[in-house]
């Protein structure tokens, strides 16, 4: 298990939200890039320097400090869309390889490299934006459908990470919460949604959403 591609934003006008501008457009870079946890009290702050987002009402913060997204679901999505789609497209921050994101508990710690741990907070829900920069109509149901969403983590220790490093799961907590099964709950699936709760490391917002849906 590996990351093999580090991305950051390329800010652009973005005309498919009342946002705008737009950080979805996330390119590779060379070389080691810093991970910090952001400042919880800046609205939008993320995890990777240089990285950017400009829908701060829905993107970024301490629960969404660093967007993953596998190699090999980008290659499922090749097949399906038949284009390229290089590392970053989805506007994710790390591309991986060899690790299971939609099978990853939330919970669920990674480390990268030497210092950097991640933790896996909560899937990704998709939007106006994503569709609209894949020039695809249907997208969003399309993308919820297949329920291979990537994971939003959160910043546990800082450090540099670059392409090559190695990733290893450090800890598994004790349920079967996983990013996949979330996001079902979150969207096509929610009588699912009372099995949310017993994943701690679900972001308060969607544990709050949890409760109000379920009258818990």
């Amino acid at each position: 298990m590996h990351v093999h591609s580090v991305n950051v934003a390329h800010p652009r006008p973005n005309p498919w939200d009342e946002v705008s501008t737009t950080g979805i457009d996330k390119r590779a870079v060379v070389g080691p890039v810093a991970v910090t946890a952001p400042d919880p009290r800046a609205p939008g702050a993320v995890g990777l320097a240089g990285d950017q987002v400009f829908d701060v009402a829905h993107h970024g913060g301490t629960d969404q400090a660093v967007y993953a997204y596998a190699r090999e679901d980008l290659d499922v999505w090749e097949r399906r869309l038949g284009r390229e789609l290089p590392g970053g497209v989805f506007g994710e921050n790390l591309t991986t390889r060899g690790i299971d994101l939609a099978g990853a508990l939330i919970g669920e710690r990674w480390r990268i490299g030497l210092d950097v741990v991640l933790e896996v907070s909560c899937p990704r829900i998709p939007c106006g934006t994503f569709q609209g920069w894949l020039e695809r109509a249907g997208w969003i149901k399309e993308f919820t459908q297949a329920a291979l969403p990537g994971a939003y983590l959160r910043v546990i220790e800082g450090g540099e990470v670059a392409a090559g490093d190695p990733i290893e799961v450090v800890h598994r907590p004790g349920h079967r919460v996983s990013v996949a099964l979330t996001f079902r709950a979150l969207t096509l699936e929610p009588d699912l949604l009372p099995l949310l709760l017993v994943a701690d490391a679900l972001p308060r917002k969607d544990r709050d959403l949890v409760r109000r849906r379920t009258g818990t």
